[in-house]
């Protein structure tokens, strides 16, 4: 079945939905299919999701040559108390180690959500491409992409509502919150990937650096667009750095863009920024990174 996008309204009112994009359906307690949809008011004025309108009419040709690979972390919560599955009522685990990537039942809490969000995701057509344990326990993360375009706003907005979705069933409350423990637990971000097409190419390096100096000179203003709350994340501890302060290192996980050891060798390849909450929208903070470090001049 193919629907071509933005063609028909769903419904002849004031505010009438139009098609963005189809994916396949999926059996969550009966035949879905998942249309993400924008609404439309009138002569074309588009009420939701504004971020994802004014992405496509700004960035289209250029975010057609930067790829970018979000990584989206979330914590599982039991439902009546609001607490961590795995963790005792009222109580904690032990100290933070052995749940990143881990295995065992004593350490992987809510795999089985996991695994079916994967599953439905990969059947639906949406580009996920991995699944981790997060170093706090009932952390967990996926990532979706490497895609081109506006298609990561869109793969990860849709992957949300899936595991929206399978928690509801499973009876888990799923929080995006980038702090949903206080004390000495990791928070939830939402690493992005990001490369250009000369980054990949020879002397891709020295671009990375010229686009990661730039992203240091607008830091105020991309956190103040990177999710709500992410003050309580961004301490400087658990594998950040600090809300007030812009560094970048290779390998280091406590910086706010990282770049990993396999592009410093190849003298080419592509960065992470660190900063984004797992509550960010991803819209907002692909257009950003792309403005920044494309058409953006000092």
């Amino acid at each position: 079945m193919t629907v071509p996008a933005l063609v028909k309204p769903l419904a002849k009112t004031v505010k009438s939905s139009y098609i963005l994009k189809l994916y396949s359906k999926i059996h969550l307690g009966g035949a879905t299919i998942f249309l993400l949809c924008a609404m439309l008011i009138l002569q074309l004025v588009i009420q939701f999701p504004q971020t994802r309108d004014a992405l496509l009419l700004r960035f289209l040709a250029i975010l057609m040559l930067s790829p970018k690979n979000p990584e989206q972390e979330y914590t599982l919560l039991q439902k009546d108390v609001k607490w961590p599955i795995g963790w005792p009522v009222g109580g904690f685990p032990g100290p933070q180690g052995p749940y990143y990537c881990g295995v065992g039942v004593d350490k992987a809490f809510g795999r089985d959500i996991v695994d079916s969000h994967y599953k439905a995701c990969l059947y639906a057509g949406i580009s996920i491409s991995g699944i981790n344990g997060e170093v706090m326990p009932g952390q967990w993360e996926f990532q979706v992409g490497p895609t081109v375009g506006i298609s990561a706003g869109d793969e990860l907005w849709v992957a949300r509502y899936v595991l929206e979705r399978i928690t509801e069933i499973a009876g888990v409350v799923l929080s995006f919150d980038p702090k949903p423990i206080q004390g000495d637990w990791n928070g939830a971000g939402a690493h992005t990937n990001y490369s250009t097409k000369s980054m990949r190419c020879d002397g891709g390096y020295e671009v990375i650096k010229k686009a990661i100096e730039k992203l240091g000179a607008r830091h105020t203003q991309h956190i103040a667009a990177y999710g709500e709350g992410n003050e309580r994340r961004l301490t400087g501890r658990h594998e950040t750095a600090d809300i007030n302060t812009f560094i970048w290192g290779v390998a280091n996980r406590g910086a706010s863009i990282r770049v990993g050891r396999d592009t410093e060798k190849a003298g080419k390849g592509y960065f992470e920024d660190r900063r984004p909450a797992s509550n960010m929208d991803p819209y907002i903070v692909t257009s950003m990174i792309a403005e920044t470090t494309i058409l953006w001049k000092p």
